[in-house]
Formats: C-alpha cells, structure tokens, sequence
C-alpha cells in the first residue's frame, strides 16, 4: 500500500494569468468550522457578500450572488440563463475568452454573430453599432479584460449603443474586477460575472455575477426553461433571495473566503485598489522596457492587472518560464490560441501585485536571459 506523505504545496509567486497569491486573511477565513448551508449564522454571512459584492461592483443590482464556480461557470450561467435557441447573439472576439464566449452561446442554440478583431486591439462603439444595423441581436457578449492579450476593453460608449439597438449588454469582468475601475451601473451594464482568483486573491471556486432590473426582466420572459438546473438563477436567487429555499449545498468554506477577501478590497478602498494595480502595473511596463522588450497592447488599452510581452526572437518561452519556477518559485504564463509560443502573460493581480515582486521578477528575468 502507498504511503502518501503530507501535503506541502512549493511556495510560489503566481505572477501568472490567474491565480493570485491569495491574502493569508482569506486562508484563515476558509479553515473556520463548516456550518451548515441553511444555518442562520450562515445566511448573514450571504447577506454580507451580497452587500460587499455590490460595492464591488459598483451596483445596486439586487440579484447579485456568488455562482458555485470558477469563472467559466459564470461565464456559462451569463449564456445559460439568457440565451434560448435560436436568439441572435452578438459576440465580439479579440481573444482567447471572446471565443470561449461564442463557443458557449453556439451550444446553447445561439444564432451566432461574431464581431471580430485582431488580438490586442479593442473595439470602438462605431463598430459595434454597425454590426448590429446589419445583425441585430438579443445580447452583445463583450470581454473587459481580456485575458489572453492584456487588452483592457472600454465599455461606456459600447452599453449605449447596445442599449439603442435594444439589445442587452453581457460582460465579462473576470480579470477586472476589483483590480481596475468598473462601474456596473454608471456604465449601464446588464449581466456582469467574475472569477474569485484574480483581483480579489481568493481561491479559484466561486464566480460572481451581477444583473440589472433591465436583464431580470429579460430572464423573467424566457420561454423555455433555462437548460442548466445548476445554473438556473431562477432558482439560485431564491436560495439567494429572502427565501433563503434550498437549491444545492453552498460551498460554505468558499464563501467565508470570499467575505474575508471582500472585506480587504472595502478596507483598502476601490479607488485606491485600482491606483495600485495601475501604479505597479506601470513599474512592470517600464521595467520589462528598459531590458529591451516588446510589450504587446499599447499604453492606452493596456490592462493593469494583466500584461502582456512578446518574448524575444530566438528565446525559448517555455524554457524560462521553467527557470523562473524551478530556480526562483515564480510562476508567469504562456501565451494561448494565436499568442501560443509569442508572448509571456504576467499577472498583477490582488495580493500579488507589489512592487518587490516586479523588482524579483525583472532581476531573475536579467539574470535568466542575461540581460
């Protein structure tokens, strides 16, 4: 019989895509004793992510809730619970997750329309406006932080000319939220999910999502039943809601996390959260210039917690990010779909972005390259 010894994870810097290193608060927070899913101690702590969740998000939006689920499972309850076969979705693909999103609506019975630019670039509400004189579409699926390209999409003019043609507007915020300015009522956004492991530095396992008065409404008009049971916000509301009625059992550790790492973005201050990823993120972009490399996004539409870098010709990419894990416990990412084997994805996201970490990863960078 195989004895295994205790488990004694190796203490990275996850400098990567995602995830971040998460806040020793939150891991605290998760080793507290399992209570039960309906126990009323427990249902305060919903209510309390709830309220934190909003000044997250920057909404009133009374159906905002944690989905039981990484961020794809957000990703899939946005398509699942507002597309019905055969309804025209608009999906605008600059990247690796434009087309996850597109990917999902096709398997829900969409009537696929894909808007579609080079990777790295953002798309302008011209644009989009003409797509849908010529497609007109039930909802526009849109990327706010594209993770594979480090391109920070503006959202304020596209909701308008979303909303002009009548249609609903769904973002993904996965690798914004809490790391740069999102404003879900200001900026008039419908159906906005997100990840747990990104800006808010708490394990991968949860995925919040916000909808507006405007998108229930939609919702509340299906014709068919939503097609996921474990998705169905119809029913997870009311688990969520005053009902408080069983739907599936929460996963309860999780969400003490979430609280914990909700907490720590309302101490610190949104605003002041979003200058320090700018503000680190900005030391990154200069340091990685100065050793003489390529960024990919321009300076305006870079994304802070995200960067993006080509790696340089005739350098193996995979080669040093296996240097950086091996010899200095730095985890950074590889480059997906047509950046595969092009670019490093490094990540500045919650807990992990600080300045002393840029600083450790430009010198093993030097050192490793020999710059």
């Amino acid at each position: 019989m195989v004895v295994y010894s205790e488990l004694n994870p190796p203490p990275r810097l996850l400098l990567g895509p995602g995830p971040s290193n998460v806040a020793p608060r939150v891991l605290k927070a998760m080793s507290m004793p399992t209570i039960g899913h309906l126990d009323p101690a427990f249902l305060q702590l919903m209510s309390d992510v709830q309220t934190l969740l909003r000044h997250t998000f920057r909404t009133d939006n009374w159906l905002t809730l944690p989905i039981s689920g990484t961020g794809s499972a957000g990703m899939e309850a946005a398509i699942a619970n507002f597309v019905e076969p055969g309804d025209p979705v608009l999906v605008c693909i600059n990247g690796y997750f434009g087309e996850r999103l597109a990917e999902m609506a096709n398997r829900y019975g969409a009537k696929v329309y894909r808007l579609e630019k080079p990777w790295g670039e953002i798309f302008t509400p011209e644009e989009v406006d003409a797509a849908l004189r010529e497609h007109p579409a039930k909802i526009v699926a849109i990327v706010h932080a594209e993770t594979s390209t480090g391109v920070l999409q503006p959202l304020e003019g596209i909701s308008e000319v979303v909303h002009k043609h009548g249609a609903l507007i769904l973002v993904d915020a996965v690798t914004s939220l809490g790391g740069v300015p999102l404003f879900v009522d200001d900026w008039d956004l419908d159906i906005v999910y997100s990840g747990t492991q990104k800006a808010l530095s708490c394990p991968p396992g949860l995925a919040p999502i916000t909808v507006s008065e405007r998108a229930e409404e939609v919702l509340s008009r299906r014709k068919t039943k939503v097609i996921s049971w474990y998705l169905d916000l119809t029913m997870v509301r009311k688990y969520w809601g005053v009902e408080r009625t069983y739907h599936h059992t929460a996963p309860i550790n999780m969400i003490y996390g979430l609280r914990e790492a909700l907490r720590i973005v309302q101490e610190e201050g949104l605003e002041r959260r979003w200058h320090r990823h700018r503000r680190n993120a900005t030391f990154l972009w200069t340091g990685l210039e100065s050793l003489g490399f390529q960024l990919v996004v321009p300076r305006e539409y870079r994304l802070p917690t995200l960067t993006t870098v080509y790696v340089p010709e005739g350098v193996n990419g995979a080669f040093v990010q296996r240097r950086l894990l091996e010899d200095y416990n730095i985890e950074i990412g590889g480059g997906l779909g047509a950046f595969r084997g092009k670019v490093w994805r490094i990540g500045l996201m919650g807990e992990s972005s600080r300045r002393e970490h840029v600083v450790l990863l430009l010198a093993a960078l030097k050192e490793i390259l020999r710059l």
